[in-house]
């Protein structure tokens, strides 16, 4: 059983089996997520290759993986089985009797197909919770797509509200449609094995990309259906208050909120900018967001005196939110980003020493701890084999009839 570093209490999910036959993101990430809570998570891969991002996928280093898988699999430990075989297809199903938990993306209707689906591994292990992640879900018109976070970006309107007005599509930065589906359905997979503790039942879970990133679109959805009018991109303003976004300074950008009344009395006391307080245009916070252009206008008219470091520091004394716009490496390498410890090094056998995106969130009594390297394609097929009770000469007859090879 896995035990927390800091008080020998076991971590949230210790002795908790996930099955991970996933790829790519939105399926590993979630699973990463259990793993780094406890839950022995074994990676289900097939031999030719193993997980895309492993080598089709990502940045490569010294070895087959590159820094993408490495970031979505730490804590896990890997087989290689090749599904389409019916002798592959017989050991994942052994290793479905003792699992809680199994987490699949293959597109709807190939599970049925191989044999795999809810309903057949239900009938071995009624306690199972079965997670089925896609591109659109499992039902409706959509459902047979494929579906990639891009698709899911511009299929959900994210894609029209982002950027900047009169400009071309731009998606996030971020794939926000994957890590959204996997914190979901991380969320999901959780409550349903709450729920088996009381009803000895597991349930099948229908994840997509699509339903994860509308489930994002709270004040957009809102507007629309608020005034019946479609959102619009708004670049890095916000619909519900102003001034809330990026700012021009003397020496670049940087952004800055004074989102309530006190705030933006606040803000005029800090500009010397008694006419902007005394403006009919801006007296209140719906006034203000009504007449943002015009606001932001008057307000980068003093901002261009002083560099975005000086701003930031003045607002911050009195207690007006305020950030510069870091890059990745700058946000790692921070002093915040340092001490919360959001870069850190995991021991690889190949790569050596290789960062990794830090825990997201801290618990208190047992934090989490790397456990384990991302593992090697197959690392530890034979490991679990033995676990099962397969002796060599089943092992053997596995071989031979193809399970482990493609």
């Amino acid at each position: 059983m896995s035990k927390s570093f800091g008080e020998g209490r076991p971590l949230p999910l210790a002795g908790v089996r996930v099955l991970d036959v996933s790829q790519v993101m939105a399926g590993p990430y979630a699973c990463m997520l259990l793993a780094d809570m406890g839950a022995d998570v074994v990676k289900v891969e097939p031999p030719d290759g193993g997980d895309q991002t492993r080598g089709a996928m990502g940045f490569k280093l010294k070895g087959n993986d590159s820094m993408g898988y490495l970031n979505m699999n730490r804590n896990k430990r890997s087989i290689t089985l090749n599904l389409k075989t019916k002798a592959g297809r017989a050991v994942l199903l052994r290793m479905v009797k003792d699992a809680d938990i199994l987490v699949e993306n293959y597109r709807p209707g190939v599970v049925k197909r191989l044999g795999i689906d809810y309903e057949t591994l239900s009938a071995i292990n009624p306690k199972l919770v079965y997670a089925s992640i896609s591109g659109f879900g499992q039902t409706g018109p959509w459902a047979d797509r494929p579906g990639f976070d891009l698709m899911a970006q511009a299929m959900s309107g994210i894609m029209s509200v982002t950027g900047y007005p009169d400009g071309p599509p731009v998606k996030a930065g971020v794939p926000v449609a994957d890590i959204g589906c996997a914190l979901f359905a991380t969320y999901a997979v959780l409550a349903a094995y709450i729920g088996v503790k009381a009803t000895g039942r597991g349930q099948h879970i229908d994840a997509s990309l699509f339903d994860s990133a509308l489930a994002f679109s709270v004040w957009d959805i809102s507007q629309y259906w608020g005034t019946g009018e479609p959102p619009e991109p708004l670049g890095t303003a916000n619909r519900m208050s102003a001034p809330y976004q990026a700012v021009k300074s003397k020496d670049g950008h940087f952004v800055m909120g004074a989102t309530s009344q006190k705030l933006w009395k606040l803000l005029c006391g800090v500009l010397d900018r008694q006419d902007l307080l005394n403006d009919p245009r801006y007296a209140t916070v719906s006034l203000r967001l009504a007449n943002r252009k015009a606001l932001i206008e008057a307000l980068e008219v003093s901002f261009a005196s002083r560099t975005s470091t000086e701003w930031i520091d003045s607002l911050l004394a009195v207690g007006i939110p305020a950030g510069p716009i870091l890059t990745y490496p700058e946000a790692f390498d921070s002093e915040h980003g340092r001490h919360r410890k959001m870069r850190m090094e995991i021991d690889h056998p190949v790569e050596g020493k290789v960062p990794n995106i830090g825990f997201a969130v801290k618990l208190s009594g047992t934090p989490q701890q790397v456990r384990r390297h991302p593992p090697l394609l197959g690392e530890h097929t034979q490991e679990i084999l033995t676990e099962m009770g397969l002796d060599a000469a089943e092992r053997a007859t596995l071989q031979t009839q193809g399970a482990f090879a493609p």
